[in-house]
């Protein structure tokens, strides 16, 4: 210090100068700076994140049944002895039926997800976790993570290429999934992010999906996921020829609303009548000399298609959902990712979907309220996710649901949902294969579409059709026990579902 004044630093309680890295010892060493995020073992990783029992770890879903990383970090924890863990992951899959062990052991105590399948869903359905899972959508997750409910205390991130410092996508390298908007909110929230790669590149590694500035170690394993697999299950594109009708009349719908005109923007939902609706859009478009300002949500190879048309400008992409949207955003400029908050949160300062006009999704089923259920099943068991369900019905001006009227011998359209994800009052029009209602609070939407020869039936009507067709459902019996809460995209609880009685 060049003048004595002691005692200025005293009052101000400020440190004198001892040398360049008195005060940051871990940057000392030259070769230290260059290395000191990568760790040759996962298990190394972990320690010096200091993850103990009874904390918070969290995951991304964009590899959907093809991730490979929940499993192997989870199996990692089991071994180092961890407990009581809190398992907060973006959303969960069939593939993580192995957190089934880890969860009667004691490794893992709750869970907050926006959805589950297969196995592991159909065991907690039953009642094997003691503390009922948190069912939240896409935004509202970002809203908990943001007020502090789901603390992140290590996210484990899966990424195919990151550099020495943690400059990371999935747009480059073998294991692309395109988007990582969802891991992106992890990064910037935890206490401490390891990324798991299975490839290290030199520095710098652009474009940066995650930046060096959010990442504390990095581990390279020899797969994270199979990208492959991004775009099976609920992101399939339909073959099935009742799915394109309805699709075919959604698109139809949509060209009479009111909402179709140059410059519309648009999203599709998960399901194949949902993502065909695209296919029937892109005739009326170039009819029309319409084209969409941008499409929204999980990205697919037709809304690409369309892009590269030039008939939407922007592609704004939480979330790949097939391997050629998952490439595009390398090679084309106007398709961009963007966060899950910048997506859907509602406590944002700005979200996408609050600049959506049309959104169309699916059901498992909906009622005569218009009240829409896409978490349990006609048996009451958890097999779905409420993913941006809600955050886009709430925020577009016109909101559609495309679903079969009867799926096999169970009617789709009921008297009473058995659980509530969106509340009937976001929703505007059902269309199914049966035939199509307006929700009575649209009634201009009603006239436009009449007054362009579309017939359309009440959802009363469309209810006692499917009843006609299956016979009145047997009522699920239930259990006082609480396996799973219902979280709305605010973080208020708008359902619960109930353990069924075997």
């Amino acid at each position: 210090m060049k003048h004595n004044n002691l005692e200025l630093l005293e009052r101000y309680q400020l440190q004198p100068y001892a040398g360049p890295h008195a005060l940051t010892p871990h940057l000392n060493d030259s070769d230290n700076r260059k290395q000191r995020k990568l760790y040759r073992e996962l298990q190394q990783a972990v320690e010096a994140s200091q993850l103990k029992d009874g904390m918070t770890i969290s995951f991304h879903h964009s590899f959907r049944g093809g991730d490979k990383t929940i499993n192997l970090v989870m199996d990692v924890l089991a071994e180092m002895g961890l407990k009581n863990l809190t398992l907060a992951p973006s959303s969960l899959s069939d593939v993580h039926s192995p957190l089934l062990e880890h969860i009667r052991n004691g490794v893992v105590r709750k869970i907050y997800t926006s959805g589950l399948r297969g196995e592991l869903a159909e065991e907690i359905s039953r009642g094997l976790m003691e503390e009922p899972i948190h069912i939240h959508s896409h935004g509202g997750r970002v809203h908990l993570v943001e007020s502090g409910e789901i603390d992140i205390d290590v996210a484990f991130l899966a990424v195919s290429t990151s550099d020495e410092f943690g400059n990371a996508n999935a747009v480059t390298g073998k294991a692309r999934c395109g988007s990582l908007g969802y891991a992106q909110i992890d990064a910037k929230y935890a206490k401490h992010t390891i990324l798991l790669t299975e490839q290290i590149v030199p520095f710098p590694n652009q474009p940066a999906s995650i930046a060096q500035d959010s990442v504390d170690a990095i581990v390279e394993i020899a797969s994270v996921g199979d990208a492959s697999k991004i775009g099976g299950g609920a992101t399939r594109m339909t073959s099935n020829p009742r799915e394109l009708l309805i699709a075919r009349k959604a698109a139809e719908v949509i060209e009479h609303s009111g909402y179709f005109y140059d410059g519309f923007s648009m999203q599709t939902g998960s399901g194949g009548a949902s993502l065909a609706v695209t296919r029937f859009l892109e005739e009326k478009m170039q009819r029309n000399q319409i084209k969409a300002s941008f499409a929204l949500g999980g990205i697919t190879s037709t809304m690409v298609d369309l892009h590269e048309k030039g008939l939407i400008k922007t592609l704004l992409d939480v979330q790949s959902f097939d391997a050629n949207a998952a490439d595009s955003m390398s090679r084309n400029p106007g398709h961009i990712e963007i966060s899950a908050n910048q997506y859907a949160n509602p406590a944002s300062k700005g979200a996408a979907v609050e600049k959506l006009d049309v959104v169309i999704l699916s059901a498992l089923e909906i009622d005569t309220e218009f009240n829409v259920n896409v978490i349990s099943g006609s048996d009451g068991v958890i097999r779905g996710a409420s993913g941006g369900h809600s955050d886009t019905a709430a925020s577009a001006n016109l909101t559609i649901i495309v679903a079969p009227l009867v799926r096999g011998r169970i009617p789709t359209v009921v008297n009473s949902v058995l659980n509530i994800v969106t509340p009937g009052s976001q929703i505007d029009v059902l269309v199914t294969d049966h035939g199509i209602a307006v929700n009575p609070s649209r009634p201009e939407v009603a006239s436009r579409l009449k007054k362009m020869g579309i017939d359309l039936m009440s959802i009363e009507q469309l209810q006692q059709r499917a009843q006609l067709l299956t016979g009145e459902p047997r009522a699920i019996q239930y259990t006082d026990k609480v396996v799973g809460v219902i979280r709305y995209r605010d973080g208020s609880v708008i359902d619960v579902i109930k353990q069924v009685k075997e």
